[in-house]
């Protein structure tokens, strides 16, 4: 969740007017998922919206700068420094093969039974045929750049 602007703190870089509609938007949204019930769900699908969502607003940021060029340096950082978008993520999607990554547990060895990278970031063309593949950790049904 990003920061809560007060009096004291520096008012954001020029340009926020033009992002802000979405990110308050995207806040909101926040909002009402973590206020939807859980019934039913197990532990980990009760996060998979808000993993979804974080990745919505981090992907926005990310291609707001590096993509379409919309928004300045200065923007950006106080973006990122805010809570706006999740660095480490925008960090990987700039280097190859992790383009389409969707969070960065998916990607850590340490988080899966048999120490490599999870399920979903192995490309389609790789796994059986038919097989549907759901990430136990954000719901990603496949994160794989070659897929």
């Amino acid at each position: 969740m990003p920061k809560i602007r007060t009096s004291k703190s520096k008012p954001p870089p020029d340009g926020f007017e033009l992002i802000e509609p979405t990110l308050n938007d995207l806040d909101k949204k926040m909002r009402d998922i973590e206020n939807e019930s859980t019934d039913g769900k197990r532990k980990t699908e009760a996060l998979w919206p808000i993993f979804r969502l974080h990745h919505q607003r981090s992907r926005f940021i990310y291609d707001i700068y590096y993509k379409r060029k919309a928004i300045s340096k200065a923007l950006y950082d106080w973006c990122i420094k805010q809570g706006y978008a999740d660095q480490a993520l925008i960090a990987k999607w700039r280097k190859q093969g992790y383009e389409k990554l969707c969070c960065l547990r998916c990607i850590q060895p340490k988080d899966t039974d048999f120490g490599t990278t999870c399920v979903c970031r192995v490309p389609r063309n790789k796994l059986e045929e038919g097989r549907v593949v759901t990430c136990m950790h954000c719901g990603c049904r496949g994160c794989a750049s070659g897929s």
